[in-house]
């Protein structure tokens, strides 16, 4: 080998070296956030470097609740790419679809029901997280299962959806098969963000990013701690809690944009905790802002 390549090689070397400590570092610190606390937590973070991967308890079966609205409007566009849906399609909600005591925008707005294009109804189920408009397009698209296949063919295999939000709400522990792990939530959302398999049309993949980009929830989770501007696409899921003051899930998976337009894949999933709802919140923020510290950092970049 001539000196040149050695020498090549050596900085290699001392690189990955380098970002091995680092993602270490990041890792030391985000256990420090999780000793102590009575809860599972899953963490995934998949950062703009091929070596840029930290994973705790990343690969554990965690509950979605809510997240699942992210895979199901995956399963939706796809139909739409194909031609058997439109978005501009007007779709009827009836009183009958609204009689459900489940979080509802669309109820609290049209209680008598309305049409719709399916547009408005992804948006208020992604960005809104609406129930009513979430158990619709389950229907429309042949039941759990179906939107699962779809998943499991594109390529997301860790991920299961046997119920829809009414179904898995009338019984608690019907959560817990409706599971993804933190590394197939970034697996789902780096696949499709990136879209290299075209999975998503232009079109569709503008509309899916743009509805992840406004949503409306999750005020306290991964944007909780991050710089005023930061722009970030993501999809929340809460259980709430039991009568034993269990939570099932409060989780936060999401994209997170630097400010040199580079991003950051983090998945965090909050389980079987028995913290209050603002510690499970800040578990979720603390472990962003590590993350935004940590890339920021390492890129010299101004925040």
């Amino acid at each position: 080998m001539s000196l040149l390549s050695r020498l090549s090689f050596s900085i290699l070397s001392l690189a990955c070296c380098l970002n091995a400590q680092s993602i270490d570092s990041l890792r030391d610190d985000i256990s420090e956030v999780l000793e102590g606390k009575d809860a599972t937590v899953g963490v995934a973070i998949l950062g703009p470097n091929p070596g840029d991967v930290l994973s705790i308890n990343g690969a554990k079966r965690m509950p979605m609740q809510s997240v699942f609205k992210y895979h199901l409007a995956l399963a939706a566009l796809d139909k739409v790419d194909k031609g058997m849906l439109g978005l501009s399609e007007k779709i009827e909600i009836t009183r009958e679809d609204l009689d459900i005591e489940l979080w509802s925008p669309i109820r609290k707005k049209y209680p008598e029901g309305v049409e719709l294009p399916l547009s408005e109804i992804l948006k208020y189920t992604v960005a809104y997280s609406d129930n009513v408009g979430c158990d619709l397009l389950f229907r429309m698209l042949g039941g759990p299962k179906a939107v699962e296949a779809y998943l499991h063919q594109a390529g997301i295999k860790d991920v299961a959806i046997v119920y829809n939000e009414v179904t898995m709400q009338e019984v608690w522990e019907r959560q817990y098969e409706n599971w993804t792990t933190a590394e197939g939530a970034n697996v789902a959302l780096k696949l499709f963000f990136e879209n290299k398999e075209q999975l998503l049309s232009p079109s569709s993949h503008d509309f899916l990013w743009e509805t992840m980009r406004n949503s409306a929830t999750g005020k306290k989770t991964i944007k909780g701690q991050l710089p005023k501007g930061t722009v970030v696409a993501h999809k929340t899921g809460h259980s709430g809690k039991n009568e034993e003051g269990l939570t099932g899930a409060q989780n936060d998976i999401g994209i997170v944009f630097l400010p040199n337009g580079e991003r950051f894949y983090l998945s965090v999933l909050v389980s079987d905790s028995r913290e209050s709802s603002s510690v499970n919140q800040k578990i979720i923020a603390d472990i962003a802002r590590l993350a935004w510290d940590h890339f920021v950092g390492k890129q010299g970049l101004q925040q």
